[in-house]
C-alpha cells in the first residue's frame, strides 16, 4: 500500500494525502478525516522515513541523464544541482545512456538509495512505445517524477518543457519571410524534443509551399565526430547538386558544422547561406561569425522543475505540465 493507494482509494489527490501527512492545515477537516480513515482501514504505515502523521524525507533527490557528455544535458544537471542546493537538497546522478534496459536499472538503483523524487534530464526517457515507459509509471506510484522537456500524462508525473515546435517554426519562417527558399533541416534525434522541432520545421515550410529538405544523423556519433558529420553531409548534397541558402539544425553543435561546410565551399554566410542552431549553447559564441540561436530557456525550466519537486513534496498542487515559449538570439549567422 503506497501514498498512490491512498490517494485513489480516498479519491483525493496524492498532494492531498502528502498534506495530510505533513500535517498541513491546507485541507478541510472532512477530507483529512476521510483519507485518515483510508489509511486506517488499509493499515497504511509512512515509509521509514515517516514518523507519525508529519513526513520526513531523506532531501534528496535522483537525477537521471542519458548522457554527461552532452552539452545541453550537461548544463542542465548542472541548473538543477544549484537550484536544489538552494532548496536544501541533495542530489545523486546517474548517467543511464539511452538503452530501456539501463534506464530501468539505473532508476532502480537511485530508488534504493531512499532519494524523495526522481528527475529524468531531456525528453528521449519518453518512449513513443508507451510499454516502454511503464517503469516511469511504476516509480510514479510511490514518488513524484519530473520530467525535464518531455510531455508525459500519468499520475505523479510533473513535466516543464520549452514549446520546441514553435520555437522551430516561427524560426523557420522568419527565414522564409526573410526571402529564404531553399532551407535545409539538420537534426540528430527522434525524441519527443526531436520530433517536435522536425515538425515545426516540416510545417512552416510546407504552409509557404517549399520542399522539406532534411538530413538526419545518428546520435552514435560523439558530438565532435557529429559536428564533422553534419560537415559532410551537407557537402554531399551540395555536389549532389541540392541548392540551399538556409540551415535549421536541432542543436548548436550541428548548426557549427553547417559553419564548417560553407567555409570549405568559399560560400559567405549569411549572405549565401544563413544558418540557425538550437539552444543557445556557449558554442552559439565561440564560432566566427557567432551563430543565430534558438534558446530554450534552460536555466528557467530547471529552475521551474526545481520549485515543483520541493512544492510536490511539500504537499502543494503543481500543474502537471508547465510549458515555455524559447526566443531567437539573433547573431551574425542571420
Amino acid at each position: 500500500m503506497t501514498i498512490y493507494d491512498i490517494s485513489k482509494k480516498a479519491g483525493v489527490s496524492i498532494a492531498t494525502v502528502s498534506r495530510v501527512l505533513n500535517g498541513s492545515d491546507k485541507v478541510s477537516p472532512a477530507t483529512r478525516q476521510k483519507v485518515l480513515d483510508v489509511m486506517n482501514e488499509c493499515s497504511y504505515t509512512p515509509n521509514a522515513f515517516a514518523r507519525g502523521l508529519g513526513l520526513n524525507t531523506s532531501k534528496t533527490i535522483g537525477i537521471m541523464c542519458a548522457d554527461s557528455s552532452d552539452i545541453y544535458l550537461a548544463k542542465a544537471v548542472y541548473y538543477l544541482e544549484q537550484f536544489l542546493r538552494k532548496k536544501g537538497y541533495d542530489s545523486i546522478l546517474s548517467c543511464c545512456g539511452y538503452a530501456l534496459a539501463d534506464k530501468i536499472n539505473y532508476m532502480n538503483l537511485l530508488l534504493s538509495k531512499k532519494v524523495d523524487s526522481i528527475i529524468l534530464v531531456g525528453s528521449n526517457f519518453v518512449a513513443s512505445k508507451d510499454e516502454d515507459n511503464t517503469y516511469i509509471r511504476e516509480t510514479a506510484k510511490k514518488h513524484p517524477v519530473m520530467i525535464l522537456n518531455a510531455d508525459y500524462a500519468a499520475d505523479n508525473v510533473y513535466c516543464c518543457m520549452c514549446d520546441d515546435y514553435q520555437a522551430t517554426y516561427s524560426a523557420t519562417r522568419e527565414l522564409i519571410l526573410s526571402g529564404r527558399r531553399d532551407i535545409v533541416y539538420v537534426y540528430n534525434s527522434t525524441s519527443f524534443s526531436g520530433s517536435k522541432k522536425l515538425a515545426g520545421y516540416m510545417d512552416a515550410v510546407k504552409t509557404h509551399g517549399l520542399k522539406c529538405i532534411t538530413e538526419y544523423i545518428s546520435k552514435q556519433f560523439e558530438p565532435s565526430a557529429e559536428l564533422l558529420e553534419a560537415t559532410e553531409r551537407l557537402k554531399m548534397l551540395h555536389r549532389q547538386g541540392v541548392k540551399m541558402d538556409a540551415v535549421v539544425a536541432s542543436e548548436d553543435s550541428l548548426a557549427l558544422g553547417a559553419v564548417k561546410f560553407l567555409t570549405r565551399i568559399g560560400a559567405k554566410c549569411p549572405e549565401d547561406v544563413a544558418v540557425i542552431g538550437y539552444n543557445n549553447s556557449i558554442l552559439a559564441v565561440s564560432s566566427e561569425p557567432e551563430l543565430t540561436s534558438i534558446d530554450n530557456r534552460l536555466e528557467l525550466l530547471c529552475k521551474q522543475l526545481v520549485s515543483n519537486v520541493v512544492n510536490v513534496l511539500d504537499g502543494n498542487e503543481v500543474p502537471s505540465k508547465t510549458i515555455f515559449s524559447g526566443l531567437l538570439v539573433k547573431r551574425q549567422t542571420t
